[in-house]
């Protein structure tokens, strides 16, 4: 006795329905590392993570969003960034820095966060250093140097290196015990 093939397409409709346009919006390969800062101004400090990235012929994004200015914009960003094909995040902050530590809560990706030094910046960088370091159980955030862009973009090649940052990636290799 031979089993029917499983039905994929309810029986009332002759072909599958139409893709949504929200879904098609991400079908292209997107780029692997997404690189966030809060204002423009933290451009320059971020620009060895892209040169970096670059060299190492890693597809890289950068955007311009804040944490503060702009939460939402912040959430979407990092929660939409794995269907995108995003697989690392860099956030690059000062001060209170809370960038890496909003994307985080928003994402399962790894985040790397990267304390930026600026005029109001305390006690050389201080400040940003530890609000990316103090971050509650359940949102992890790495942490470079201060200024350590490049050190982030080497950081997130090795993440990708090790299987795309992201669980379930093809090719991504798994231990023998």
């Amino acid at each position: 006795m031979s089993q029917a093939e499983p039905r994929l397409v309810p029986p009332d409709l002759e072909e599958a329905p139409t893709p949504l346009p929200v879904i098609e919006e991400f079908e292209e390969a997107g780029p692997l590392v997404g690189i966030l800062i809060g204002s423009e101004s933290d451009r320059e400090a971020m620009e060895p993570a892209i040169d970096e990235l670059n060299d190492r012929g890693i597809s890289n994004e950068l955007r311009i969003l804040s944490a503060h200015r702009d939460p939402r914009g912040v959430a979407e960003y990092a929660s939409t960034a794995a269907l995108r094909g995003v697989r690392v995040i860099i956030a690059g902050a000062g001060m209170a820095a809370a960038l890496p530590g909003v994307v985080a809560a928003y994402t399962e990706l790894p985040v790397i966060g990267v304390p930026l030094i600026s005029s109001k910046t305390v006690a050389g960088g201080l400040d940003a250093i530890l609000s990316i370091v103090q971050m509650p159980p359940g949102v992890p955030v790495a942490c470079v140097s201060v200024n350590g862009s490049r050190n982030a973009a080497i950081l997130a090649a090795r993440i990708l290196g090790l299987g795309g940052g992201y669980p379930g990636t093809p090719g991504r290799p798994t231990l023998q015990l």
